[in-house]
């Protein structure tokens, strides 16, 4: 996850949102973050504190979500295979 973090974005915070059907609301309340921390985070108005961005990612990544590291073309995001 350290990792993740290194290039985690608004843009793949709501890629993965979208992935699993959930809104700003659904992804606080799962990862124990305030709904102000999601949504200035993927609007680009503040950095969350590095544990709440943690939560955000294991809890993405715990619903599924697999991030994929930049590789010329930019991070990606996709549902990891069942």
């Amino acid at each position: 996850m350290t990792e993740v973090m290194e290039y985690f974005s608004p843009a793949l915070c709501r890629a993965a949102r979208g992935m699993l059907g959930w809104s700003q609301g659904d992804l606080s309340e799962r990862a124990h973050v305030a709904r102000s921390t999601v949504t200035d985070f993927e609007r680009g108005t503040r950095q969350p504190m590095r544990n709440n961005l943690a939560a955000m990612i294991r809890t993405l990544e715990e619903a599924g979500v697999v991030f994929l590291p930049p590789d010329g073309l930019g991070a990606g995001v996709r549902l990891a295979e069942e």
